[in-house]
């Protein structure tokens, strides 16, 4: 009689199906199959916060099989994914199945490899209650929230709405960043460069301050052309000259925070995204010559941790493929910020086998894993790999009463860069280059140039700072990233412009409401500590209902006292405006949103009812008629493309974005694909490269 190993996913039960041979029969629980109910609180909050666990609808037809397989079984093993959530699946299924959760049927995979998976089974130990009990207790946390919070919302601003302990703390943080931009109020500046000729090579300096060493930055036109004036006949001569060397140290392999940021900024992938193609690199792929492997290690971690074994095996592919000298010549730590002693027990993100490179990989898979596993194994083996050495130039040039300076460096070994650099640091990559210079040297001056300025204010969110940022504060775990994005767009009150996070007027009017009403909930340092106390739940060291408690009683005098200052009172969400009139009395439209989306409707409801199907218009004209307005719309799959507003009469329509650049040759719309910019026009062929901080796309 062969034993049941029950796993979550059908890709993971046929990868480890194919390692543990005839004895073992591998199956799986699609996900969760107990949960609370949707219809009701499903928390007896009068006894101490007992959950009330039901099967989840639509999966009885499994249930029955899993009982009727378990029933069979020469014994059960539970091996769902090694965190929280994974705990939590098992916990059920023991329930379920009728198994006792303190003896040893419990097994993880770290990597779902042949080794993997025979190290987990080795080690077979109890249900953690203390993991069960942290996931139980966020459960919980989330469910008292949402539920005691959303009827408070749609009776004061609109039905249907909804609420979350920590979802609602990203959209303040996104709501007051929007407020900070707002606010803020640019500054004029100006840049003095001068173009020097030194030995026939140019290089540009910046002025910076005077002969007596104060700090230079004109205000004002007027003031830069004075300084021009000063300069006028000024002889050009090296000052100063300090030379020096600089090391860079790699970025360490990814934990699933810095996986999701870079995954944004690279591959332009949302955090949803990557999770996806993650789980599958983990649960196993076919590679040929391997059969079916998981390809990296568990994508849902905070540990910075690396294997020896991993780190000899980088070591070993990182000399036979660029020489020992690019080999680190010590052992690399990096101090894990945030993991708890369960969570640092798995590694960072790594390739299972680091000898499986991505160009063998890409022979098997394409898209998305294809993409993504590259990126993973680039950075775990860069980790491994020895610093980038820079020699590096800073010259100060004096000039009448005015001293400008320039630096550069150049790179005297490449190092660890030979392979890969973080998205984040590729304008680094740039060199700067400085000719020979020395101390007194005249320099010629080639252009005097002033520029004017404006301070920019702080940039809105995108994916990868808006993770970048709930890490850094100590909200979620990296389970809940991608979940805490996908609600607060799913639910309207964040939507994405330009890859950038901005709150609708329904999240802002929620987020203000949260802040005056509910603003522990809000608070940032207070979700922070109640992860704190969710870790501690999880080593043990806090009872989960008494921590239910404590916040509970707070949260529950909080909702008491909002019910008797909003008596009787309702919250208007402010109308959007948008540029487009009213077909039938010619009023502005506002843009609303329906059960079906966003709509134009006339500003004059309801004495006139007019509205308009929502179209965005980017500014550009349509190169095949010249006349029609192109679009932005949405596919029956929601992937954004742009088209002639003139179709069916004009069927052009294009995935590339288009941008206020005009067509240097015919003057059309330019079109952005890449790192490039093109006319669309027939016969044009007008290319060129984005200009420098072209923010389109």
């Amino acid at each position: 009689m062969a034993k049941l190993v029950i796993v979550e996913s059908p890709a993971k039960a046929k990868t480890i199906g194919k390692y543990l041979g005839k004895d073992y029969e591998v199956t799986a629980s699609m996900g969760h199959i107990r949960d609370l109910p949707t219809s009701q609180l499903g928390i007896d909050v009068e006894h101490d916060y007992t959950p009330q666990y039901i099967n989840i609808k639509g999966k009885e037809k499994l249930i029955k099989e899993l009982k009727a397989k378990a029933k069979k079984a020469d014994g059960i093993l539970l091996a769902t994914d090694p965190d929280r959530e994974g705990e939590a699946i098992s916990w059920h299924l023991a329930s379920l199945l009728g198994i006792d959760p303190k003896e040893s049927n419990r097994v993880t995979f770290d990597e779902i490899t042949k080794k993997g998976v025979k190290e987990g089974m080795a080690h077979p130990r109890p249900i953690d209650e203390d993991l069960f009990n942290a996931q139980q207790a966020r459960r919980v946390l989330d469910r008292l929230v949402g539920y005691k919070l959303s009827p408070f919302l749609w009776r004061k601003i609109r039905r249907g709405l909804s609420a979350g302990r920590v979802q609602s703390v990203a959209v303040r943080l996104i709501d007051d960043r929007e407020k900070e931009i707002e606010a803020f109020v640019p500054e004029e500046y100006w840049n003095v460069d001068a173009t020097l000729s030194a030995g026939g090579k140019k290089f540009t300096a910046r002025l910076a301050s005077d002969a007596a060493g104060k700090k230079l930055l004109p205000r004002t036109e007027a003031e830069a052309r004075a300084i021009e004036q000063g300069l006028k006949g000024a002889a050009y001569t090296v000052g100063e000259l300090k030379r020096g060397k600089r090391t860079k140290q790699p970025t360490p392999a990814f934990i699933t925070s810095t996986l999701q940021q870079e995954a944004s900024r690279r591959l332009g992938f949302t955090a949803t995204r990557t999770m996806r193609a993650a789980q599958t690199l983990y649960e196993g792929v076919d590679i040929a010559g391997h059969g079916t492997m998981g390809l990296i290690t568990y994508m849902r971690t905070d540990s910075l941790r690396i294997s020896d074994e991993a780190v000899a095996a980088a070591k070993e592919y990182i000399a036979g493929a660029y020489g020992e000298q690019y080999i680190c010549p010590y052992k690399r730590t990096w101090k894990t910020r945030s993991a708890t002693a369960a969570q640092d027990a798995h590694e960072a993100i790594r390739p299972s086998m680091p000898s499986l490179t991505p160009d063998e990989v890409d022979k098997s898979i394409s898209g998305d894993t294809a993409k993504l596993y590259r990126m993973i194994w680039s950075r775990f083996m860069a980790s491994q790999m020895a610093d980038c050495q820079m020699d590096t130039v800073s010259v100060t040039v004096f000039a009448g009463d005015y001293r400008f300076k320039a630096s550069g460096f150049t790179v005297t070994f490449d190092g660890f860069t030979a392979l890969y650099e973080e998205a984040v640091e590729e304008k680094e990559k740039k060199e700067t280059a400085l000719p020979p210079l020395e101390q007194g040297q005249e320099l010629k001056l080639v252009q005097l140039k002033s520029e004017q300025k404006f301070t920019q204010p702080p940039a809105r969110y995108t994916e990868a700072s808006l993770i970048k940022a709930l890490e850094e504060n100590g909200i979620g775990r990296p389970s809940t990233y991608a979940p805490i994005i996908t609600t607060i767009i799913d639910r309207g009150y964040v939507e994405r412009d330009q890859k950038k996070l901005k709150p609708t007027p329904l999240g802002r009017t929620v987020d203000s409401l949260m802040l005056e009403q509910f603003p522990r909930i809000v608070d940032v340092d207070f979700s922070a500590q109640m992860e704190k106390n969710l870790d501690k739940i999880e080593s043990g060291k806090a009872d989960w209902r008494q921590t239910v408690d404590e916040f509970y009683k707070s949260f529950d005098a909080s909702l008491q006292a909002a019910e008797k200052n909003m008596e009787g009172k309702k919250i208007k969400v402010p109308d959007e405006p948008s540029s487009e009139v009213c077909p039938l009395c010619g009023k502005p439209m506002v843009i609303k949103v329906g059960k079906y989306g966003k709509f134009l409707a006339c500003s004059g409801f309801p004495d006139c009812r007019g509205t308009k199907r929502l179209v965005k218009d980017t500014g550009g004209i349509c190169p095949k008629c010249g006349q029609g307005r192109m679009l932005e719309r949405k596919s029956a799959k929601g992937r954004i493309y742009y088209g002639c507003e003139r179709y069916p009469d004009c069927d052009f329509m294009t995935w590339d974005v288009p941008v206020p650049n005009k067509c240097e040759k015919c003057g059309a719309t330019l079109f952005r694909h890449g790192s490039k910019l093109y006319c669309a026009k027939e016969g044009c062929g007008f290319e060129m490269p984005v200009p420098k901080g072209n923010g389109n796309g």
